[in-house]
């Protein structure tokens, strides 16, 4: 198993002072309230850390995406030094907009204090005349002061969880969104409603509630609270609030005119960032290929392996004088299958998922260098505007001002959570990878033992025979 790069730093969540919120987030607002600290270099975490703006770009990406063979075929990609960053220079930094304020300003004394819980489970199938779908059960326990009871029950369905994101982007637009498991399955590998299927959506809905609700701004997104606790009549009734169809049309127009202009010059850290994204999208989905194609051959081989104990207890039934010896051999290859049942288990439990679940973030963070990228192409074709002098200066000159508070928070949130997004995943792939090497290690251990125990009480009953043949 490879280095998969340096722990990092542990988060730790600083002061969130505010000097004053008057109208639109401004460059100087953001800069003047404090953000988390964390170590640089040697020091220890909880120092002050500097204002993201005032890090130089090279400091931003130290890192070394998964350095792997481009030849999908070289297995040895498991055993390269797959570091994934340096993360001496930051800790997560919390993002700086007004809203990420609202109810999460912590002191430095005081613990960070998990306080909602979420557990999806229970899937139910609901067929109408019109469709059939699967339900989850939601239950959520909290001690936060905003929600009206501690314990909520409610079920929701895909489509409600798609809902969900789409209002956390719309809310959020340069923050990373936990992402969701794909609407659509490939042709023929599972079926829809295959049990194996449900519950391996069951737990990634899980995995996204509950890392929406461990982000330090998406977790008091008022959209999210009501996911958790309206019942479903209610729901309904606020799903169908919001902008009309001819408003979302607008809206999505418009993006689309400003995502062909482009933008004539992006900061060199977000230049960065997302050449860092396009590597790192190219190399967890070769490892997500990879990892697909072992866990079949290593299932194909598991298959095979149980063939042989029941050939091996036919076999001793007519040959007498081996009759014991290849009972023991059809018992060893059993244990040697349950151990590697076990190990299969934690490979498709804990390694596939997490890294299958960030090549979506891959995706996801693509789309949000795009969103980036549209808040400041808007601000250019008003700054190109008014150099042009097309409309009313006065007008544009507000409009620019907005503008240029609008862009301003959006990347002071994306940096924020690109630090925090980029030491949730070294430790999620780091983890991951150790836990599948540790459990190969116990596989190897126990089939070892289990064929030299044959081995020495073969080599007993040999020597047994031959004192007894001496006597």
């Amino acid at each position: 198993m490879g280095k998969l790069g340096e722990a990092g730093l542990a988060a730790t969540a600083g002061p969130a002072r505010t000097l004053g919120m008057e109208g639109e987030c401004r460059a100087s607002q953001a800069r003047s309230w404090g953000l988390p600290a964390g170590g640089a270099g040697g020091e220890s975490p909880g120092g002050d850390a500097p204002l993201p703006g005032s890090i130089s770009s090279s400091a931003l990406l130290q890192a070394e995406v998964l350095d792997l063979d481009e030849d999908e075929d070289d297995l040895e990609v498991f055993c390269k030094d797959a570091s994934l960053m340096d993360m001496n220079s930051f800790s997560p930094l919390m993002p700086t907009s007004p809203l990420s304020m609202i109810n999460q300003v912590k002191f430095e004394d005081e613990p960070d204090l998990k306080d909602l819980f979420i557990t999806v489970d229970e899937p139910e199938s609901h067929v109408t005349t019109i469709e059939t779908f699967i339900t989850y059960r939601i239950i959520t326990k909290t001690s936060r002061g905003e929600f009206d009871s501690s314990e909520f029950e409610v079920r929701r369905r895909y489509q409600d969880f798609l809902w969900l994101k789409e209002k956390l982007e719309e809310a959020h637009p340069t923050l990373v969104i936990p992402p969701l498991p794909e609407k659509f399955i490939v042709k023929g590998m599972v079926e829809r409603f295959n049990d194996d299927f449900i519950e391996t959506r069951r737990k990634a809905l899980h995995r996204f509630l509950n890392r929406v609700a461990d982000h330090p701004t998406l977790t008091f997104n008022e959209d999210f609270k009501i996911f958790l606790t309206a019942q479903a009549w209610e729901f309904s009734s606020h799903k169908k609030q919001g902008p009309g169809l001819l408003s979302r049309m607008g809206q999505s127009v418009r993006a689309v005119a400003l995502s062909m202009r482009g933008v004539k010059s992006r900061p060199k850290e977000f230049m960065e960032m997302n050449n860092f994204i396009e590597i790192f999208s190219q190399k967890i989905n070769l490892i997500d290929k990879i990892s697909q194609r072992i866990y079949k051959e290593e299932r194909e081989y598991l298959d095979e392996m149980k063939e042989y104990g029941p050939i091996h207890i036919l076999w001793s039934a007519s040959e007498d004088d081996l009759a014991d010896t290849l009972k023991s051999v059809a018992s060893c290859i059993d244990k040697c299958c349950k151990a590697s049942e076990k190990r299969m288990s934690g490979f498709s439990e804990a390694l596939l998922p997490v890294v299958h679940e960030y090549v979506l973030y891959s995706e996801m963070l693509m789309a949000v260098m795009k969103r980036r990228d549209q808040i400041q192409a808007e601000l250019d074709s008003k700054v190109e505007a008014l150099t042009s002098k097309k409309a009313d200066t006065d007008l544009l000159t507000e409009e620019i001002g907005k503008l240029e508070d609008k862009v301003e928070c959006a990347n002071n949130a994306l940096k924020a959570d690109w630090e925090r997004w980029k030491q949730n995943m070294q430790n999620d792939i780091k983890s991951a990878f150790t836990n599948m090497a540790e459990e190969n290690i116990l596989y190897y251990e126990q089939c070892l033992a289990t064929w030299e125990s044959f081995l020495t009480s073969q080599t007993d009953l040999r020597l047994e025979e031959a004192s007894e043949d001496k006597l």
